[in-house]
């Protein structure tokens, strides 16, 4: 059962990230847990959304909208190094607030706070029919990236701040996606040299059965997305995206992500 339901999520996250841009991570690091220690379920979920990212990118990489890409990415590194350094400030500071629920107390950090009202303050400006058609200009996208990336050092949720920058930059639905998916790439392959510091692979040797099947339900999802691009619309996604950052914000505001 256990096993059906980590297949399933991970062909269900690949399929809806293909297009959102985001979400895979979040979802899949709570059902490896199940499996492995904390520790190797965040390196094995790093594995599967890396190599999905790194496979994705075969199918939509001549759509990479460049001047977006380096304008977004390059901050979005370099604040991803100094929001991970942050990391250990933030970590000091006192919960924002407690609550129980099903009688198991749940913790809100102050960067879960500001992290998810962030997310519902763009899913306002997704959803909104006034405002959807807003365009972010390219010489704001620095600031995206620096957001995206400084939130990403810190907590690791950045696909989501990436997503509701991108999906306001003028770009196609092949542009968004290509160039969404490049970026994911480079802070993927960044991450995860930051993990094989601290995991070894004789860690990680003992489960490589079940991390080679998340790989590979991983790229039949993918594949499957490959196939639906031509079939939705960019209205489509920046919907997709904007309701997954309100169930991604209220999952920070009270614990639950």
């Amino acid at each position: 059962m256990e096993h059906a339901l980590l297949i399933f999520t991970i062909l269900a996250g690949t399929i809806l990230t293909f297009f959102s841009g985001f979400g895979l991570g979040t979802l899949l690091l709570p059902v490896f847990c199940l499996f492995f220690p904390i520790e190797i379920a965040v390196g094995a979920t790093g594995i599967v959304h890396g190599m999905n990212a790194i496979f994705k990118f075969l199918f939509v990489f001549k759509n990479i909208h460049y001047p977006t890409f380096f304008r977004f990415s390059i901050p979005a590194m370099i604040f991803a190094i100094i929001g991970g350094k942050t990391l250990s400030v933030i970590s000091e500071l006192p919960i924002a607030w407690t609550y129980s629920l099903f009688n198991k107390t749940i913790e809100v950090s102050f960067i879960q706070l500001i992290i998810g009202c962030v997310m519902l303050f763009f899913a306002w400006l997704e959803l909104s029919p006034k405002l959807n058609q807003l365009k972010i200009q390219q010489k704001w996208l620095p600031f995206g990236g620096v957001l995206s990336g400084f939130f990403g050092g810190i907590s690791g949720h950045q696909g989501a701040l990436r997503a509701a920058f991108l999906t306001k930059a003028g770009l196609s639905k092949e542009q968004f996606i290509a160039t969404s998916n490049a970026s994911a790439v480079i802070i993927d392959i960044t991450r995860l040299s930051v993990y094989f510091t601290t995991i070894s692979f004789g860690q990680l040797a003992p489960h490589s059965t079940l991390i080679l099947i998340g790989v590979l339900v991983a790229f039949i999802g993918t594949t499957i997305g490959a196939r639906l691009v031509n079939k939705i619309t960019l209205q489509w996604i920046q919907q997709l995206v904007g309701s997954l950052l309100i169930v991604y914000g209220l999952g920070l505001i009270f614990g639950l992500i």
